[in-house]
């Protein structure tokens, strides 16, 4: 009985020795572990976040007091443990295991040249050529005797009369302009002819100044015959834009009598924000339809790009000439435009490639099994889904083109960034 005792009484005391032993020590060079998402978490033994549950990594002791993951250590010559590279030098590569990458969403993309080009999609309003208009006002004092177009809106051909104005005055004129064609008719010598030449000359100025045409001023002078109305006539193919004047109704010299619009060619002023001015030269070509006709596209060119901004929006207007033969697109409507920004063969990357830290832009290069290294790009313009990529890095390198927010806080706790965060 005493002898059982004794064996149980040894073997209690080593259950109780085993249980009081004191943990592993953590390997050498160890601070301690946390979690790449939580870089709040620090554990003395290897587990999972008590946050998120992912796998906790080893954070190292360096001699200059900063941490580094013992992964970002593995695959690195001449560096032992506790050891960091030297300022001045490019950011370290670090190594984030493929099996972690496939977990957390990573996709890659090649650094490849392209034919880079985008859409630049604006609203504009259709206004008249002021180019192609015509202001009739009267240029002498008479009465409005008859109108051969009776609202706005009507469409008149080239030479069609608008309207017709009796005056005293210019009957006067032409039975002056009459009687001294008679008289140069009969002078026999040329020094008689000489005044009455100079006389109709007077005489035919002052009917071209009151809205006579060349070829009624031709008329009058074949058929010798006074006309005591003035005859106004459409100067090219256009639509009655205004008609203030009315039948019967005495106008004095100055009066508005007809406005005349060409709308075989049209403007459209559209708004183009700030950024967007860069990708607008005069003479692009650029696309427009109105949703009067979704089936029709209209072809435009950039003729002006006003260099004043509004300072509130921020908005240039542009002028884009449109041919409209068919006068489909009126004043006043609506107008989409679609405007296609070239860039040329360059080197591109996805948007989705580039970690912007407010002073840089930074990639993650794809080193093999599990390295990456953070790299310094410099972009140039934005097309759609791609940024044009100037310098930082090569054509067929691989990078990390998702879940970079993630690779990030990775490279943070690694310390792989901690050169780019010291300038």
């Amino acid at each position: 009985m005493k002898r059982t005792i004794n064996i149980i009484l040894v073997i209690a005391l080593a259950f109780i020795a085993s249980c009081s032993k004191p943990p592993p020590p953590k390997p050498a060079g160890i601070d301690y572990y946390t979690c790449t998402m939580h870089p709040s978490v620090h554990a003395e033994a290897p587990g999972k976040c008590p946050i998120c549950g992912m796998e906790l990594v080893p954070v190292m002791k360096t001699s200059g007091g900063e941490m580094q993951s013992m992964s970002g250590m593995q695959g690195m010559p001449g560096m032992q443990d506790g050891e960091t590279k030297g300022a001045g030098e490019k950011p370290r590569e670090f190594v984030v295991p493929v099996e972690r990458q496939q977990q957390i969403g990573v996709t890659y993309a090649t650094v490849e040249r392209k034919r880079l080009e985008k859409e630049v999609r604006a609203v504009g309003t259709v206004e008249a050529d002021l180019q192609k208009h015509w202001a009739f006002v009267a240029r002498v004092d008479g009465y409005v005797q008859q109108l051969f177009v009776a609202s706005a809106g009507e469409v008149v051909e080239k030479d069609e009369p608008l309207l017709s104005i009796y005056s005293p005055d210019l009957a006067t004129t032409e039975r002056e302009f009459v009687m001294l064609l008679r008289m140069r008719d009969e002078a026999r010598t040329p020094e008689m002819r000489a005044t009455p030449e100079r006389l109709i000359a007077a005489a035919r100025t002052r009917l071209q100044q009151w809205n006579v045409t060349p070829e009624q001023i031709a008329e009058l002078e074949k058929t010798r015959t006074p006309n005591e109305t003035i005859t106004l006539r459409s100067p090219f193919r256009g639509i009655v834009q205004e008609l203030p004047a009315h039948q019967g109704v005495a106008v004095k010299t100055g009066d508005h009598l007809v406005d005349i619009a060409d709308l075989s060619t049209v403007w459209v002023w559209a708004d183009f924000y700030e950024s967007e001015l860069g990708a607008l030269e005069t003479g692009q070509n650029v696309a427009v339809t109105a949703n009067s006709f979704p089936g029709d596209n209209f072809n435009g060119a950039i003729a002006v790009v006003n260099p004043f901004l509004n300072a509130t929006s921020r908005i240039s207007k542009v002028r884009i000439d449109i041919n409209n033969p068919d006068f489909k697109l009126r004043p006043g409507m609506f107008a989409n435009i679609v405007l296609a920004v070239v860039g040329g063969e360059q080197l591109a990357i996805p948007v989705s490639a580039i970690m912007p830290t407010g002073r840089r832009n930074i990639a993650f290069v794809d080193k093999g099994n599990g390295k990456l290294e953070p790299r310094e790009v410099k972009l140039g313009k934005q097309f759609g889904d791609f940024y044009a990529v100037e310098s930082g890095l090569a054509e067929g390198e691989r990078i990390v083109a998702s879940a970079n927010f993630l690779i990030d806080a990775e490279a943070q706790v690694q310390g792989a960034l901690a050169d780019f965060n010291k300038h």
